[in-house]
């Protein structure tokens, strides 16, 4: 059997590298031939977004960790010591911390498109299975983060999240938190596996996770504002009438959005990088303290949502419960929703109310997360979380004979 020493000669370095690795294959399927809907809009631009922020965080966090100590004793003072003495410290540290908010809120938005367009129904229930697991290991990513500066907040927001997992019965709880802990209380040893964490294991998971993401998104096609399947009418080249190529046109697109996220990242970054307390809480800048409480300990606002479903439970069990449950219900979110059209632009008025009251009950709620607790705030924390499980409910309910206007059969402008 012979061996053709010279096979891809002739063209060039693309062609020997696609005798060897699908290189031209790869960028094909999943950009110059891949077809999405000609309509997309603004809405479309916070997935590209969450990858440019992703990348941002992975950048600034390696070259954070070149001069960080994951010491209790030097993990504080390395924090100082990038902020004040390494070049140009100040702006990759404060880069992190707001590309921590902003990968969130971006994160956010794209998991309200998703909703407003029924992106999560038949057939990409699995595409919204994997973005709520990037969610979920997102948040772990974050919590984990969060302690690394070993100020005040830091200590104290994980000693008492961390203590929530003890409410878990059958001994299960003590065990996990103790291992999370890796002692009986937050001290180095939870600093250093806090690192090894947040550095390492859950970046890798996290990463996987939008590979899948986007390789599922890719397979069955990207959903559009009208919810119309553009693979239902093809040319006689095979080619979606109502598509057009991935690049030029959206990598153009996504250039510009980014382009416009970069001015407000930036403009936050030199301008308010503490955000008024909301990306920075003040008590973070002063060194962790075992001896001494803050007065009030409140979680980073993109936990406050859940936090406050947690303290609107009068029961430990039962608040880790409901707030465990608020995030497991957007899961199975393909399957309460029963109804046959996708697009808000074509379902009832009742879907619209019970959409826009859980927007207005999860920002409530995130207000009241942050706030020191006080009756009027619990009551109203309540009220806001059964509005938030409700919609799932009415959802449930309404969307198997929900009166529903026609959908086009091609995509509209």
């Amino acid at each position: 059997m012979s061996i053709d020493n010279n096979a891809g000669s002739g063209k060039g370095l693309v062609g020997w590298i696609d005798d060897r690795f699908p290189m031209t294959k790869l960028l094909e399927e999943h950009i110059t031939k891949y077809y999405a809907p000609k309509n997309f809009n603004i809405w479309y631009y916070f997935g590209a977004l969450s990858i440019l922020v992703l990348v941002i965080q992975i950048v600034t966090g390696i070259f954070l960790t070149m001069n960080y100590k994951p010491d209790g004793e030097l993990a504080f003072k390395s924090v100082e010591y990038i902020m004040r003495d390494v070049n140009f410290g100040w702006l990759i540290r404060y880069m992190h911390s707001t590309g921590a908010s902003m990968f969130f809120a971006v994160v956010y938005l794209h998991m309200f498109r998703g909703l407003m367009y029924g992106s999560y129904q038949k057939p990409r229930e699995l595409i919204w299975i994997f973005g709520m697991l990037i969610y979920v290991v997102l948040m772990a990513e974050a919590f984990m983060g969060y302690l690394l500066p070993w100020g005040q907040m830091s200590y104290w927001g994980a000693q008492v999240i961390i203590s929530l997992f003890g409410a878990i019965p059958f001994g299960i709880g003590d065990a996990l938190t103790l291992w999370l802990k890796g002692d009986y209380i937050v001290s180095d040893a939870t600093l250093n596996r806090f690192f090894a964490l947040h550095v390492i294991a859950v970046p890798l998971a996290l990463i996987g996770l939008i590979v899948a993401h986007i390789i599922a998104l890719h397979e069955v096609g990207s959903n559009n504002p009208d919810g119309v399947d553009i693979k239902r009418h093809k040319n006689s080249e095979g080619i979606p009438k109502d598509g057009i190529p991935f690049h030029p046109y959206y990598t153009v697109k996504d250039m510009f959005g980014a382009s416009v996220f970069l001015i407000i990242f930036f403009a936050i970054v030199f301008f308010a990088p503490e955000m008024g307390g909301y990306f920075l809480e003040p008590p973070n800048f002063v060194p962790a303290d075992p001896l001494k409480t803050p007065d009030h300990i409140a979680p980073v606002w993109y936990f406050t949502p859940f936090y406050a479903i947690l303290r609107a439970v009068p029961s430990k069990l039962g608040g880790v419960m409901a707030m465990g449950a608020a995030i497991v219900v957007l899961f199975f979110l393909p399957w309460i929703d029963r109804g046959r059209v996708r697009s808000v632009r074509y379902r009832s008025l009742a879907y619209k109310i019970l959409l826009g009251s859980l927007v207005v009950s999860f920002v409530i709620l995130g207000y009241y997360g942050m706030q020191a607790p006080t009756a009027f705030g619990t009551w109203i924390s309540r009220l806001c979380s059964v509005i938030y499980f409700g919609f799932f409910v009415g959802l449930f309910v309404i969307s198997k004979n929900e009166n529903t206007k026609p959908v086009p059969e091609r995509v509209t402008s």
